[in-house]
């Protein structure tokens, strides 16, 4: 019995990946997404126990108990750490800044309106049932707080599934995240009386310690972590490792130690790393990290949803009556959500990025319960000081609201999605998906007929061959708005600038400070969703000025050229880096326009259109060469630097990729890469700017 114990734990994390990897396939074609089977499959697993269908003694059997009677601190400490982290990782800065007001007043002054009508309602349920009479006051807002905060595992786990734009999903995943932080303080506000830790004495300076601690703690373990990786061995296991285990500690800590929100320090953790770690990182370890995290997602996500079935199916225990209450209590909340969020509307439809009335309802309706709730309602089943039927009661209804969220809201919204049109393609994307095809079915045709003309190849049955093309997709119907198409046009074109700045950081072209100036200023274009012309960055381009102490000094403008570039050379070799950087990314967007036009499928109207996108590349085009050749004629020290930073910088990266493909062709072993790639490290910090400039005297 002893060693099926010691199994039990083995046991049921093989049974949940497997299960997982089946559902994962079985539902690949259907509606129902994935994260509800997995809690159906939880659910269905513990139900066979409860009917005793395992046997007594069995490995089975051992394996759902353990899983039903988790210590709800272990769900806590062991997944949300991964959760969070990818979460916060894979957000994008930009957007979550200029979401964060609304995100901030839906959890924080909404957690605290949303916990009072909650517990309101709780009194009216008390009144009219007789079994809830127990409950007072204090019950009741304990109960609104824990059941009020949208769970960030369920909330993320399920949009990555619908693909919902990146803004409202950003909106979205900070509201479930941040207000873990109110949820919890709120919660201890209440539950504290019922133990020996006793209430919070002065619950907003205890919040504002919370979540400031936690924003501190978070940022300050990111830029240890990122101390310590970008000085050690250029290895992605040991890269990845230091982050996985600062990630633990820093919610570790905060939880257990600070008294700070875990949630919050990994969330400000996760954005360190991924904001201003990426850029130092070197890339083979950038694609490595996505596809590890990834996959510990993709585990933790499988383990964690079977788990809330299996506890739900194992520990609930109601009768009819309490099924009749929690679908009265389940519709309350989602109207008490709906009344929060309409409370605020008119300030998060001018904030940011706006809030749309269809996006309010999604909000309203996306609010999910998990793994956080119920971990909380299992702290309150075990509060004996709390009276037996109040803690029964907490437990069967947040297991219940999980449940329902789970089930009825997350299987319906992508149907609401859908019928809102927040997911329906525009005409002028169809239309230029359309053109794309087109050309990707002229080339292959093309590639086709030169095949035919291979002597090599003439026993080839054609026929066959050419039932392996393409097939083409029919011509849209209707009209389609010309600046609707020259705005999605412009948002093709942002994307492939993304990319292309990678592959020039890739190639040592530009340095990681210029680079995260031109995603900055790709980004602030896509907030416009393609309707400011693409021209309008000036600010990228600007030169420093002189400054005003020496506007007044009587002497040459070359002489002062000369001071100037003497003494403030770092800033005109970021300018003249950044100008670089965007000359290549225009060069590759004309290309784009070029292929686009030859397709063949643009009326003249079109092609008109077409050639003021050509004019708004040309003019970046334009003042990149022009602020080059000005910092090459007046300010040749700071143009020689920026010359050799970047020779150095492609040399040494140009080295790294020809080690890492004699690794791949067999000629180099792996520990002979990593001493020829730690020398490559060494030299690469010593192409600093500074550096540069004290071997150049």
């Amino acid at each position: 019995m002893d060693s099926m114990n010691l199994l039990a734990p083995l046991v049921f994390v093989i049974v949940a990946l497997v299960a997982g990897a089946i559902l994962k396939y079985a539902l690949k074609r259907t509606v129902l997404p994935y994260t509800v089977g997995l809690f159906a499959f939880g659910l269905l697993f513990g139900l066979l126990d409860r009917m005793g269908l395992y046997g007594d003694g069995s490995i089975f059997q051992a394996a759902v108990e353990f899983a039903g009677h988790i210590d709800p601190d272990l769900i806590l400490y062991l997944f949300l750490p991964i959760l969070i982290f990818d979460a916060a990782y894979e957000l994008d800065a930009h957007i979550f800044r200029k979401t964060l007001t609304n995100a901030t007043l839906l959890s924080v002054p909404g957690m605290v309106v949303a916990m009072f009508l909650t517990g309101l309602l709780m009194m009216g349920v008390s009144l009219f049932a007789p079994q809830y009479a127990q409950w007072n006051w204090t019950h009741a807002l304990m109960f609104g707080a824990l059941i009020s905060a949208t769970d960030p595992v369920a909330v993320v786990a399920l949009l990555k599934e619908l693909g919902v734009s990146k803004r409202f999903s950003t909106l979205v995943d900070a509201e479930s995240m941040l207000n873990d932080g109110t949820g919890i303080v709120l919660f201890m506000l209440f539950f504290g009386t019922f133990t020996a830790a006793g209430g919070v004495d002065a619950p907003v300076m205890d919040f504002v310690y919370v979540v400031l601690g936690g924003i501190l703690l978070g940022v300050i373990f990111g830029w240890l972590c990122l101390w310590f990786i970008t000085r050690g061995h250029n290895d992605p296991l040991l890269q990845n490792s230091a982050i996985l285990t600062s990630a633990y500690l820093t919610f570790f800590l905060a939880q257990s130690y600070m008294d700070v929100s875990g949630v919050i320090a990994l969330v400000g953790y996760g954005l360190v790393i991924a904001y201003y770690g990426r850029p130092r990182i070197a890339p083979q370890v950038n694609r490595f990290m996505e596809e590890f995290w990834e996959l510990a997602t993709y585990m933790a996500n499988t383990l964690i949803f079977i788990l809330v079935g299996v506890v739900i199916a194992l520990q609930v225990e109601a009768s009819w009556l309490d099924f009749a209450i929690l679908v009265l209590v389940y519709i309350g909340i989602n109207l008490v959500r709906m009344a929060m969020i309409a409370l605020f509307y008119p300030i998060m439809k001018r904030s940011g990025y706006g809030l749309s009335k269809r996006e309010a309802l999604i909000l309203c309706w996306g609010g999910l319960r998990g793994a956080l709730g119920l971990t909380l309602a299992l702290m309150v089943s075990s509060a004996l000081p709390i009276p037996e039927p109040v803690r029964r009661q907490v437990l069967f209804l947040t297991a219940g609201i999980v449940t329902l969220t789970l089930t009825v809201n997350a299987t319906t919204i992508g149907w609401l999605l859908r019928r809102l049109g927040l997911t329906r393609v525009s005409s002028a994307k169809t239309y230029l998906n359309y053109t794309i095809h087109k050309q990707l079915c002229d080339n292959t045709e093309r590639y086709l007929a030169e095949l035919k003309q291979n002597e090599a190849l003439q026993a080839a049955d054609w026929t066959k061959v050419s039932a392996f093309l393409p097939t083409p997709i029919p011509a849209p119907e209707g009209t389609v708005a010309v600046q609707d198409l020259v705005a999605d046009i412009r948002l093709r074109i942002l994307d492939k600038e993304r990319r292309r700045y990678w592959q020039l950081y890739e190639k040592g072209i530009i340095s990681s400070d210029s680079l995260r100036r031109l995603l900055m200023g790709v980004e602030e274009l896509y907030d416009s969703d393609g309707k400011r012309p693409l021209c309008e960055r000036a600010k990228l381009l600007e030169l420093p000025r002189l400054p005003l102490y020496l506007r007044w000094r009587k002497q040459s403008r070359e002489v002062l050229y000369r001071w100037v570039d003497r003494h403030h050379a770092t800033k005109f070799v970021a300018v003249y880096d950044v100008a670089r950087g965007l000359l290549h990314a225009q060069r590759t967007s004309m290309t784009l326009l070029d292929e686009l036009e030859a397709s063949g499928a643009f009326g003249d109207e079109d092609l008109r259109k077409l050639e003021g996108l050509r004019s708004e590349v040309r003019w970046n085009i334009d003042e990149s060469e022009a602020i080059m050749d000005r910092i090459a004629k007046h300010y040749p020290s700071s143009h020689r630097l920026a010359i050799t930073q970047k020779t150095v910088r492609m040399l040494l990266s140009n080295e790294r990729a020809t080690v890492t493909q004699m690794l791949h062709e067999g000629l180099m072993t792996p520990d002979e890469l990593q001493s020829i790639t730690e020398d490559i490290t060494k030299r690469y910090k010593n192409s600093t700017l500074s550096r540069l400039q004290r071997k150049n005297g």
